[in-house]
C-alpha cells in the first residue's frame, strides 16, 4: 500500500493528541508500519499543535511535507486555512466550523480572517461540521473531535467496526461509550 498522510491540526486542549493515537492505533492494528510526530505550538496556552499520521507498507520518515496530506483533519477554521498548503491536489480538508481566537486577535494587534471555510472551498474539497454542536446532542461538547474523525475515517480504508475497537482500547474505560456514539454521528454524517 502507498503511503497516506493524515494530518491533525488544532489548538491545545482540543484532542488533536488522543485523535492521532486512535489513528496510529488503528493503522498498527491493522498491520501497517505507522511513524507519528507531535508538534507543539504553546499547547497549554491555547497554541497550534499538530500531529502527523502516516502508515504504510513501509514508511521512513515521519513528517508530512507540504502538499503530500491526504487528510487534513482540523479542530478549528484558522488552522485549516493555516495548514491547507500541506493538502494533496485531490486530499481532503474535514473541519470543525468553530472559532477559537489566537492571542494576536484577542489582544486586537490582527483581525481574524473573514470567510475562511468560503475562501479553501474555492480550491479545495472540504466537509465542514459544527461538531460542538453534535456532541451538545449527545451530552458531552468534550467529544466533538471524535465526531470530526468519523467523517474523517470515510476517506481511510478502514471499517468502521476496526475503528470502533480501537477506540474502546484507547478512551478512558469511562468515556467508550459516548466516543463510541460520537464516532458514529460523525461517520454517518456525510453519507
Amino acid at each position: 500500500m502507498e503511503t497516506k498522510n493524515i494530518m491533525i491540526v488544532g489548538v491545545g486542549g482540543q484532542g488533536t493528541l488522543l485523535t492521532s493515537r486512535i489513528l496510529g492505533g488503528l493503522a498498527i492494528h491493522a498491520g501497517y508500519d505507522v511513524k507519528l510526530s507531535e508538534v507543539h505550538g504553546m499547547a497549554q496556552r491555547g497554541g497550534s499543535v499538530v500531529t502527523y499520521v502516516r502508515y504504510g507498507d513501509t514508511v521512513n520518515e515521519p513528517i508530512v511535507e507540504e502538499g503530500q496530506a491526504d487528510v487534513l483533519i482540523a479542530f478549528e477554521r484558522l488552522e485549516a486555512l493555516r495548514y491547507a498548503h500541506f493538502l494533496k491536489k485531490d486530499g481532503v480538508i474535514i473541519v470543525n466550523d468553530q472559532r477559537i481566537d489566537p492571542m494576536p486577535v484577542v489582544i486586537g494587534a490582527v483581525k481574524y480572517p473573514e470567510n475562511i471555510l468560503e475562501n479553501l472551498e474555492l480550491s479545495n474539497k472540504i466537509y465542514k461540521v459544527d461538531a460542538i454542536e453534535e456532541a451538545k446532542k449527545l451530552g458531552n461538547s468534550r467529544v466533538f473531535n471524535i465526531i470530526v474523525l468519523g467523517i474523517a475515517a470515510q476517506h481511510m480504508d478502514f471499517s468502521e467496526e476496526a475503528w470502533l475497537t480501537v477506540i474502546e482500547n484507547t478512551v478512558p474505560a469511562k468515556t467508550i461509550d459516548i466516543n463510541k456514539k460520537a464516532f458514529q454521528v460523525g461517520y454517518y454524517l456525510h453519507q
